[in-house]
């Protein structure tokens, strides 16, 4: 059973290191070009197929990106599979990862460009025992913690609440948590609580965007494909969006058949607790009367996340927010 590894922001070489194999070179459409040919993309996920993907994958199956001319290859993500720096290359057109992630290694050099947003709020949470005494981000402190090491929101507590607290490397098992009811892990509000529950464990989560410390999750590309190919970011944005309206509002069943088909080791009732926690938290919906909704972006929120960042010093120097994401290939924000 493989449980979700959280791609967070890295310190050093780690986050610029790394690639993916180049099986086929992805292509770059002139700015001029409206021929009816089908034109191939590829896509790379953060993670294995699963339902926070599942608007891409109803896209997909459904014929979504084929009508709007698109051969889109939707290639999985996993441990160590690098995103960032392939996409950078033009090895690959467009990647999903967190917004904060982006904006490191933006300020670092490589060109990339959030285009949209695939969660409006991070799913990331620490889940602890029901009965533990930890209810607040403040009652962790003097505790330890399980998490993936060099993530933001770790200082980014501790500095908020004054508290310090330990570090246990994420193994991305579940078994030192079940056994010690005192523990505390990092995990995503649409997965883990899943497992333990299936093995009667009830436990809560403490979801990290109720800090403070809530980054989208991003489709990307190189700032490259933005300007000389437009029409083809517009095309891949616009079938996309449509993939995740029909996956939430309607039936799910094409996409997560595909997900199944793709995943091995994914599960129908996994996937089914998945879209309904994205549903009931609004991860990807977001809040319209905040001017949220799916693929929406807000540069001003974007800004205040790379303050944080840069009062962290995880970020060296300020970037232009315009230079590293745009609203031009989203629909007009909810009023």
């Amino acid at each position: 059973m493989s449980f979700r590894c959280t791609l967070g922001v890295l310190f050093s070489a780690l986050i610029i290191a790394g690639g993916c194999s180049r099986e086929r070179p992805a292509v770059s459409w002139p700015a001029e070009a409206s021929a009816p040919a089908r034109r191939n993309v590829v896509f790379q996920t953060d993670w294995f197929p699963q339902a926070e993907h599942g608007g891409f994958y109803q896209a997909l199956v459904k014929g979504f990106y084929s009508d709007a001319g698109l051969d889109v290859e939707i290639r999985p993500g996993g441990p160590g599979v690098g995103i960032k720096v392939p996409v950078a290359k033009g090895e690959i057109d467009f990647g999903m990862n967190r917004s904060d992630d982006v904006l490191v290694v933006a300020s670092r050099g490589l060109p990339l460009v959030m285009v949209a947003a695939v969660l409006q709020h991070d799913p990331q949470a620490l889940m602890v025992h029901e009965e533990s005494p930890v209810k607040s981000f403040r009652d962790l402190k003097g505790r330890s913690v399980t998490a993936s090491i060099g993530m933001a929101w770790i200082p980014f507590l501790q500095k908020k609440y004054g508290i310090k607290f330990d570090l246990k490397p994420n193994t991305y098992g579940l078994a030192a948590f079940l056994a010690d009811r005192d523990s505390i892990q990092q995990c995503f509000v649409t997965s883990e609580p899943f497992f333990a529950q299936e093995r009667g464990v009830r436990v809560r989560t403490l979801p990290l965007a109720e800090s403070g410390y809530d980054v989208y999750h991003v489709i990307f590309c190189r700032r490259e494909l933005v300007r000389e190919a437009p029409e083809l970011v517009r095309a891949f944005v616009a079938a996309s969006l449509r993939g995740w309206r029909d996956y939430l509002g309607g039936n799910p069943a094409a996409a997560h058949a595909e997900i199944l088909k793709r995943n091995p080791q994914m599960s129908a009732e996994l996937l089914q607790y998945s879209r309904e926690e994205l549903l009931l938290r609004s991860l990807v919906t977001g809040d319209r009367n905040l001017g949220e909704d799916i693929g929406q972006l807000s540069l001003q929120r974007l800004a205040r996340e790379m303050d944080a960042l840069l009062d962290l010093n995880i970020m060296d120097a300020p970037v232009s927010i315009g230079s590293v994401a745009t609203r031009e290939f989203l629909p007009p924000a909810p009023r």
